[in-house]
């Protein structure tokens, strides 16, 4: 019998924890950082590589099926309504469970001034990315969107947002254009896409392997809590919301709106979902969700190579979660009182940070400073939460992929680009 893709992820990443528990205890951590972090590090790289073209020619194909303009203000209009709402969403649930679990008060001074030092440095860059930022100027962020050097934005994993904007520009063009002679351009493009989905195909052979060194290395580099214990009750709120936006959340709007039941759903997402947990990054899992939701969940492909690297760059719901909790509980922790109209302003700070995340690991943490920085709360509380923050961050990232391919299949249904089970079984045969 033939293991299906996810269960050997899963089975790599369970034997990764353990060697790498066992590793720890006999004290051959370099052993796993020199001979088997370099595997982990190769697979995400490889998966990083095939992102950017992946994006420039699924969406350009995309857009090129569309073939009307007003299909692709339709198309847009919708999935950034939804990803707004449910980033909003997120944020709230962050907050409210923050508000009732108060995290911030199981912390004691002797933890919070150990914590406070040891992580002081660490705070520190935090801090000075997120200044550089904010000493940009309010539009920055706009003027960031638009690529001074299309080919030099396609060398930077972080700069998806500019490529994004360059293939719509290029794909409009394509749609505005005699079909006649766009019809070579977009041909190329097809099988070219064809060659990438084979590409990551091959990839994704090594995938167990490059989940076994990642988790190993984890397992490895993880610091030992020893005075950390009252970090547990603010992971642990962290989790829970994760868990009703992946449970509750998603489920619900997917059946209310797309009629599309969770097992449905999630075994078709299950590999993407493994894959972000491993990597922490949604734009290293982002080959995996568009072949994923396209092949498996029966998204038309016109509506994920849209929906889903537009949300990859900008849609970042466990991100805003936890630097909502997160924000609350450093204040808690600090003595600090928000009132009801501060915590609004952290909705709207949280939310429009999100945007500006990049989808690589801990990215999520400098825009945190500008959220507890809007808040009034002092920045160097970041060093309160940076002990655990690796594990949450790859808990947050499976709630991001999530959320993009929960609206993709929405978008999709909304517009007629979602198929039935019946029909993903007869392309299958």
């Amino acid at each position: 019998m033939k293991l299906a893709l996810h269960w050997k992820i899963l089975i790599g990443m369970i034997l990764g924890l353990l060697f790498g528990i066992l590793m720890k205890n006999f004290q051959m951590v370099g052993a796993v950082t020199d001979w088997i972090k370099p595997f982990g590090t190769i697979f995400i790289n490889l998966l990083k590589m095939i992102a950017v073209p992946l994006i420039v020619v699924s969406l350009i194909t995309g857009l090129a099926d569309l073939k009307d303009i007003s299909k692709l203000s339709k198309l847009g209009g919708r999935t950034v309504a939804l990803y707004l709402f449910t980033t909003v969403t997120a944020v709230s649930i962050g907050l409210v469970l923050a508000n009732i679990v108060k995290p911030g008060s199981y912390i004691n001074e002797v933890s919070r001034d150990t914590l406070l030092t040891s992580f002081n440095g660490d705070a520190n860059a935090k801090i000075q990315l997120a200044e550089s930022a904010k000493n940009q100027g309010p539009l920055q962020p706009l003027v960031d969107v638009v690529p001074e050097n299309f080919f030099q934005a396609l060398t930077d994993n972080a700069s998806m947002l500019k490529v994004i904007l360059f293939t719509i520009l290029l794909g409009i063009g394509i749609i505005l254009i005699d079909e006649k002679k766009s019809k070579p351009v977009v041909d190329f493009f097809k099988g070219l896409n064809e060659v990438i989905l084979k590409i990551i195909d091959i990839i994704m052979l090594a995938a167990p392997i490059g989940v076994f060194a990642l988790m190993a290395a984890l397992m490895v580099e993880i610091p030992d809590f020893t005075t950390l214990g009252a970090l547990a009750i603010y992971g642990l709120t962290v989790l829970f919301g994760l868990l009703i936006m992946t449970y509750i959340v998603y489920p619900t709007l997917l059946y209310s709106f797309a009629k599309v039941g969770p097992r449905r759903f999630f075994s078709a997402i299950a590999p993407a979902q493994l894959l972000a947990f491993s990597t922490s990054s949604s734009a290293a899992t982002l080959p995996v969700t568009l072949e994923r939701v396209t092949e498996h969940l029966g998204v038309d492909e016109e509506v994920t190579s849209f929906v889903l690297p537009l949300g990859a760059t900008v849609n970042m719901d466990g991100t805003s979660l936890y630097q909502a909790v997160a924000a609350v509980f450093i204040a808690q922790a600090m003595g600090i009182h928000l009132d009801l109209t501060t915590q609004l302003m952290i909705v709207v700070t949280a939310t429009l940070a999100s945007i500006g995340s990049a989808a690589v690991p801990s990215a999520g943490m400098v825009m945190l400073v500008i959220v507890l920085g809007q808040a009034g709360i002092p920045e160097a509380g970041l060093a309160l939460i940076f002990a655990i923050d690796r594990p949450l961050d790859m808990c947050r990232t499976v709630v991001n992929v999530t959320s993009d391919s929960a609206v993709c299949a929405i978008v999709g249904n909304s517009v007629g680009k979602l198929r039935s089970p019946d029909d993903l079984q007869e392309r299958k045969f």
